[in-house]
């Protein structure tokens, strides 16, 4: 079975589909140009890594360092600027628009570059000509690295993103061992002189205290994070940011339910230090659960700074 074939079954993801069928296209825009030059055969190398690297087996450690997306692209960037170069004078003139989106896309305004670029394409109504050949590979070479420097981040983002979760999930689990072992060490109860003590359980200090208060207040979150989910985009990158973002919602609201009950214990918030019932109790620990929401808010922000700044064909030319 070939890589090609192999990757359409159950390991396939869509970045990898759409990269395969690029390919093709590359492949079959090769096959025309071939002559057998060596700029011919090392485009063809090329090709053929990007092919090997989209159909490779997918690994949580590929997942994590982009090695397959970073092969990929890259190898594939090398062929469209082989092929810039070994097209026909003839044929090269309707390159110019494309390679003008390219750098409309990714590079700056005052990138000499790009602006370069234009001035030439201006003055021939959009088409390239032989003697602007070497400047279009050099600005279709700046706009390809600036396009992949833009993943990066992205996939950088959404590594400190899934550390933030595992650091937020593994202090929610310390937090609910402690409270099973110690029930005292983390107090979650009230004494009200008028009614009695209180406790997110019953009447006493139980040793699934912290953690049901964790569960609520988890609850709370993921109610909240639903919500918030009219305001989040759908991404074709290949890094799933968005449902990263959300997934940090959960172990951030487990524990801001916690350390809010925590706070009303120590009277930091006036006329709340004394809750009467398990209701008040695990209310309060919802309400702290759901306020995650103005802390992760700001990093649901920053993400999608992060995903608009990747741009591809399907997202305009405007100035990145």
């Amino acid at each position: 079975m070939n890589p090609t074939q192999d990757v359409a079954g159950k390991n396939a993801f869509s970045w990898r589909q759409r990269a395969l069928a690029y390919i093709a296209e590359l492949q079959s825009q090769l096959d025309g140009y071939n002559d057998g030059s060596a700029p011919a055969r090392g485009a063809q190398r090329h090709l053929d890594a990007a092919r090997e690297a989209a159909a490779a087996e997918p690994s949580l450690k590929g997942a994590w360092s982009g090695l397959a997306v970073d092969r990929t692209w890259a190898n594939i960037n090398k062929v469209e600027v082989a092929l810039l170069k070994l097209i026909p004078d003839m044929e090269l003139p309707w390159w110019g628009s494309d390679v003008l989106a390219r750098a409309l896309q990714h590079l700056g305004p005052q990138d000499p570059r790009r602006a370069k670029l234009e001035e030439h394409l201006g003055g021939q109504d959009g088409k390239l000509s032989p003697q602007d050949r070497t400047l279009a590979v050099i600005t279709l070479q700046a706009a390809n690295i600036a396009a992949q420097q833009e993943k990066v981040r992205l996939r950088s983002f959404r590594n400190t993103i899934l550390i933030s979760t595992a650091v937020m999930a593994v202090v929610a689990l310390a937090l609910s061992v402690v409270g099973a072992l110690h029930p005292q060490a983390i107090k979650l109860c009230f004494n009200d002189p008028s009614t009695g003590p209180a406790c997110p359980i019953g009447r006493l200090p139980s040793p699934w205290d912290v953690a049901i208060v964790e569960l609520v207040g988890l609850s709370a979150a993921s109610l909240v994070g639903a919500i918030g989910l009219r305001h989040i985009h759908g991404t074709s990158a290949p890094y799933t940011l968005p449902i990263v973002l959300a997934l940090l919602k959960l172990p951030a609201g487990a524990v801001s339910a916690v350390i809010g009950l925590m706070l009303i214990q120590a009277r930091f918030v006036p006329g709340l230090s004394e809750l009467d019932t398990s209701a008040q109790i695990l209310g309060w620990a919802a309400l702290f659960g759901a306020a995650q929401q103005l802390i992760t808010r700001l990093v649901d922000e920053q993400g999608q700074n992060v995903l608009r700044n990747v741009r591809d064909s399907s997202r305009g030319v405007d100035n990145p």
